[in-house]
């Protein structure tokens, strides 16, 4: 299977939708590279994303991560996996209309949850009521998402592999990607 028309694909949604594991099995389908904004940011700093957090705040880490989608976005033949915030921003927002192939994987409150139930690593879930936490992330971020994406794929607790058949489908009916 061939990309058509863009030269990379952006995968945008909450913590918790599978945009790291569905980007590798994506990327592997279609025979392209495959990078995780916050992997990258980790490598460039040596240090988790958790840790600046803790110490440099939201804002610092809101900057690398820009920093980091701006520069990875001029790489062609690329599925990358943007963080969970990375559309708060509007040049962010820009970079990925403008920049690529855009899937919105949009997992409901249930699955977050199941998927995040013994998470200690995500530093905006520690010490918080997750479902209302996912609620009010749902509620602010849904609208953004929809903003830059060219497709919405509803994420659930299937496997990985039946998600990537069914969204190489429907990326395929829709014309972004041909049998080639």
């Amino acid at each position: 299977m061939k990309l058509r028309q863009y030269a990379s694909i952006f995968l945008v949604g909450p913590m918790a939708s599978g945009k790291t594991t569905l980007g590798k099995l994506l990327a592997k389908r279609l025979g392209l590279q495959f990078l995780d904004t916050d992997h990258e940011i980790e490598k460039t700093t040596g240090v988790s994303v958790r840790l600046i957090f803790e110490v440099e705040g939201e804002p610092a880490f809101r900057d690398r991560e820009s920093k980091t989608l701006e520069s990875l976005s001029h790489q062609p033949g690329l599925v990358l996996a943007t963080g969970g915030g990375a559309v708060l921003r509007p040049e962010n927002r820009q970079v990925l209309a403008t920049r690529g192939l855009v899937i919105y994987l949009k997992p409901d409150i249930e699955t977050q949850l199941k998927r995040t139930a013994d998470d200690r690593k995500r530093p905006l879930l520690q010490n918080v009521d997750r479902r209302a936490f996912f609620e009010e992330l749902q509620r602010t971020r849904d609208p953004l998402y929809q903003e830059v994406a060219d497709v919405t794929m509803p994420v659930d607790n299937r496997p990985g592999k039946k998600m990537i058949e069914a969204m190489l489908a429907r990326l395929q009916r829709q014309e972004w990607i041909t049998a080639e």
